[in-house]
């Protein structure tokens, strides 16, 4: 992707000169600007070449897409049954407030089952589209970034999914208990629990960023590791903001894991030795 690194330097060569700077600055210059030799596959590709490859990699990405969210369609009753499930012990009833809600819910849960299913496809297309770009040593800890990201966000919607979903919901429904009866709206239900799932996978790859900043040399464990503080407030207002809800509990119940993943990857990036 970057084939022909004559064409990175800037006929104005000011741009990278003001990169060619100790520390932080040499790293930023070398990941932007890497030497021919870097390139095991160095190869010249005109803008034009790679505009097409970038769209038919982007329509095999959304014939994934689509067909997985189809295939979830088909099967969106006995998905909607299960993420019903924290709950319906409980006593909560779901209702459809309006004609065509529920419909309208199993083509959201499809769609956003479709994307999780689909994902792996979009991530391939992703990696081959900017592997001929990477230098030999960024294609060393290209895996462990992509195993690594894909684990901790299907981690992340597990834990939303046995761990926070349930104490959200059952804390919403004790204390209702007693005052009003639980009759939910099918469609808030599955907007607050997909956004919910979803919004933890992706608070899970804190530790993915680090290990990046970490083999980039802009920041080492160290430096992680002193800001602690600071960690531990940013972990409370970020789960504040992903959360949908606005209950204490699970506000804690987020910022916990996020806690421990930031120092988790803190001290990887530190024994990494970057």
């Amino acid at each position: 992707m970057l084939e022909n690194t004559d064409l990175l330097t800037s006929t104005n060569g000011d741009a990278p000169d003001n990169l060619k700077q100790d520390g932080e600055g040499n790293a930023i210059y070398d990941f932007l600007y890497p030497s021919k030799e870097l390139l095991p596959d160095d190869k010249e590709m005109s803008i034009f070449d790679h505009l097409e490859e970038l769209r038919q990699r982007i329509f095999v990405s959304v014939l994934a897409v689509g067909g997985t969210i189809l295939g979830c369609f088909a099967f969106s009753k006995d998905l909607i049954v299960l993420l019903e499930s924290p709950v319906k012990t409980q006593g909560v009833r779901f209702l459809q407030l309006g004609p065509g809600e529920f419909f309208f819910t199993t083509l959201k849960v499809s769609g956003y089952c479709g994307l999780l299913l689909g994902s792996p496809v979009i991530l391939y297309e992703i990696i081959a589209f900017v592997l001929p770009g990477l230098t030999k040593a960024e294609r060393k800890f290209l895996g462990p970034i992509v195993l690594g990201s894909s684990v901790l966000f299907y981690a992340g919607i597990t834990f939303s999914y046995l761990v926070l979903t349930p104490a959200a919901l059952n804390f919403f429904v004790n204390y209702a208990e007693g005052a009003v009866e639980s009759l939910w709206s099918i469609d808030q239900y599955f907007e607050f629990v997909l956004v919910l799932m979803f919004s933890t996978g992706l608070s899970f790859q804190v530790p993915v960023i680090q290990f990046l900043l970490g083999q980039l040399g802009l920041v080492s464990g160290d430096q992680m590791l002193s800001v602690w503080r600071y960690v531990v407030v940013g972990a409370v207002v970020a789960a504040a903001i992903v959360t949908p809800s606005t209950d204490p509990l699970t506000q804690v119940l987020l910022a916990a894991p996020l806690l421990g993943l930031y120092l988790g990857g803190a001290w990887a990036v530190k024994l990494t030795g970057r």
